[in-house]
């Protein structure tokens, strides 16, 4: 298995910033305002995350009486982390994509300032979302295993 790397992350959000932007000038103006917790449902998996980061990370250092986590489970919450990460970038690029585009705009627009407040909760939202997902994957580290080669991966 190979690790989240940061440069796909930001790759990530790089690509889904650029799309939404163009998305955003095009068609804003047909877009109904957000809602401030449209966002934050990403906030509500990264806490579910961390919680579940703290009930299998003793599993996984096979800590004495406790059982340790089932190989299929295990597999699940890498798979669960590295998608959440990936998620948290897509939406992160997102959010950023929005605020650039509302920032020149604040003002007298009510409804351009709900929706800065919408992009500026779902953003943080996304921060959470990418940092529960790494932690968690970090958690799911073997601990006999030996540590990734970080030199040969850039190359």
């Amino acid at each position: 298995m190979s690790y989240t790397r940061t440069r796909d992350l930001v790759a990530a959000a790089l690509i889904a910033a650029v799309l939404v932007y163009g998305a955003v000038q095009v068609g804003y103006g047909a877009l109904p305002p957000l809602p401030l917790a449209a966002g934050a449902t990403l906030l509500v998996v990264a806490l579910v995350e961390v919680v579940l980061a703290f009930v299998v990370r003793p599993k996984v250092q096979r800590k004495p009486g406790i059982e340790p986590l089932d190989p299929m489970t295990a597999t699940r919450v890498v798979a669960l982390a590295k998608a959440s990460s990936l998620a948290g970038a897509l939406m992160g690029g997102a959010w950023v994509a929005l605020l650039v585009f509302l920032l020149p705009r604040y003002g007298p627009v009510e409804v351009v300032k709900s929706d800065t407040a919408a992009a500026v909760i779902g953003l943080i939202s996304a921060v959470a979302l990418i940092g529960a997902g790494l932690w968690l994957e970090w958690c799911m580290r073997n601990p006999d295993e030996p540590e990734e080669d970080t030199d040969s991966e850039d190359e």
